[in-house]
């Protein structure tokens, strides 16, 4: 089992960025994939996830109107619109097989290594 983030980057106030979770190993049409964030200086926090056999997407009120998640074969994407300074965080990709929408990180496992989100001037 394998979830791989890519697509980190620097950004300025405003700008966009496509992240990118390949997923490996597994039957991914069994599973949800979430992406989290954390901050530094701060607590792991749930951005979005996504039932993949169903397509059901859910948000973290901060994400909400600006992050849009699809998947596409075996990648689950993130798109991140009008970024702002707070979205700066390491993000990473998980999976659960939990039934309910979650993104709640103690519901997730195979994290991802993470890849690194920049906004700043």
């Amino acid at each position: 089992v394998q979830l791989v983030e890519s697509g980190g980057g620097l950004v300025q106030p405003g700008g966009s960025l496509r992240l990118s979770c390949d997923a490996s190993g597994f039957n991914l049409e069994l599973w949800s994939i979430g992406w989290f964030r954390r901050a530094p200086g701060k607590e792991r926090e749930g951005v979005s996830s996504i039932k993949i056999s169903s397509g059901a997407t859910y948000y973290a009120d901060s994400a909400k109107g600006r992050f849009t998640i699809s998947r596409t074969g075996n990648t689950v994407y993130l798109q991140m619109e009008s970024l702002k300074p707070e979205d700066t965080a390491v993000y990473y990709c998980a999976r659960t097989a939990i039934v309910r929408a979650s993104i709640d990180a103690e519901d997730f496992g195979s994290w991802g290594r993470g890849t690194q989100v920049t906004v700043s001037a």
